[in-house]
């Protein structure tokens, strides 16, 4: 009788473990199946202060959240180039991007207003300003489609790379320029203008340079230098083309998974982290113009009266960017803000 009660005990010891065994393991898939895990594509070079940014921001959110939310990023392009992210974005296979203007305007054509005006700009503080007013409506925009902005950030001028040199456009009108690969709109206007567009996707840069499919691309220094394509483009033209703005944005599909009570929090971090990575992007665009003159890299300058023949280039094809590549009701509010801030400044039209 000993004998059968003491295996009876020990039968039961083994199945009280096995429960508590099987209700711990319960406990942890049910809270593993609370954690909110975001996923977000960029073009971003990996270890760069883009990427460090997004990982910081990662960081923040999982310990605000109590390891409620994780961010996983995908950076290098690896999940194609930003009308790919898009559309994975819209399936659902991604919940968020860092994307340039270009990329944002496959959901919303009116973020073009932001960048897509050749030498519109002519200070980064009225990109500043001209952004500040639109941002709204373009946010309620793409709100409408799904999407909610997380941050807005620029990365300074885009500059024209090329093998050989340049200083006039009749130089550039020589040579094979990048054109983003879905943008046909973009395609267009280089050829209507008179250069030689060739369109191909950002992440194939590096190998159409090598190949000399195309011998000159339009893009900030630190993307340059973050991809070393001084190697293959020794000159610069120091010419304030346009801005390259972007933002970080997710669909509210996938954040309305995140607590509501987490919401407010999370965004509060996100819009800090678009401070940093401005302000990190702009300070990197001279000083990456420094390391690459310290490699070789040759820079043009650019005289007034060099000046004006691009801004006539520009003036010339406004008829075919206002209506076409961005709206005419965005096109001209964008120009009504650049007059009002230039009077405000005390300026003189150039």
């Amino acid at each position: 009788m000993e004998r059968r009660n003491l295996r009876v005990g020990l039968f039961g010891a083994g199945a009280l473990s096995g429960l508590l065994v099987w209700l711990m393991m319960t406990a942890s898939l049910q809270a593993a199946d609370k954690v909110v895990n975001l996923r977000l594509g960029t073009l971003a070079p990996r270890g760069t202060s883009f990427h460090k940014s997004l990982m910081q921001m990662g960081d923040k959110w999982r310990q605000t959240s109590g390891g409620a939310v994780k961010l996983t990023i995908f950076p290098d392009g690896s999940q194609g180039g930003e009308a790919d992210m898009v559309g994975l974005m819209q399936t659902g296979n991604l919940d968020a991007g860092l994307l340039t203007a270009m990329g944002l305007s496959e959901i919303e054509p009116n973020v073009n207003a932001l960048q897509n005006m050749p030498m519109a700009f002519r200070s980064l503080e009225e990109v500043d300003y001209v952004g500040l007013h639109l941002r709204p409506q373009l946010e309620k925009r793409l709100l409408d489609k799904g999407y909610l902005i997380l941050f807005w950030s620029d990365s300074g001028w885009v500059r024209f790379f090329t093998k050989t040199p340049i200083l006039h456009p009749d130089d550039l009108r020589k040579l094979k320029l990048f054109s983003w690969g879905n943008n046909i709109e973009q395609f267009d206007l280089w050829k209507a203008s008179g250069f030689h567009p060739v369109a191909m996707e950002a992440t194939s840069i590096a190998q159409g340079l090598m190949s000399d499919s195309i011998n000159a691309i339009a893009m900030p220094p630190f993307f340059a230098l973050a991809g070393q394509l001084n190697q293959q483009t020794k000159y610069m033209l120091e010419l304030n083309w346009a801005p390259l703005v972007g933002a970080g944005v997710v669909r509210k599909k996938s954040w309305d998974r995140v607590p509501a009570e987490l919401q407010a929090k999370l965004m509060a971090i996100a819009a800090e982290t678009g401070k940093d990575v401005k302000a990190s992007a702009r300070a990197e665009g001279a000083s990456s113009v420094e390391a690459m003159v310290k490699r070789g890299l040759v820079v043009q300058k650019v005289s007034p009266e060099v000046d004006v023949e691009w801004r006539t280039v520009a003036g010339t094809v406004e008829d075919r960017i206002r209506g076409k590549i961005v709206p005419a009701e965005v096109y001209d509010e964008a120009q009504r803000l650049l007059k009002e801030f230039r009077v405000q400044a005390g300026e003189k039209a150039p």
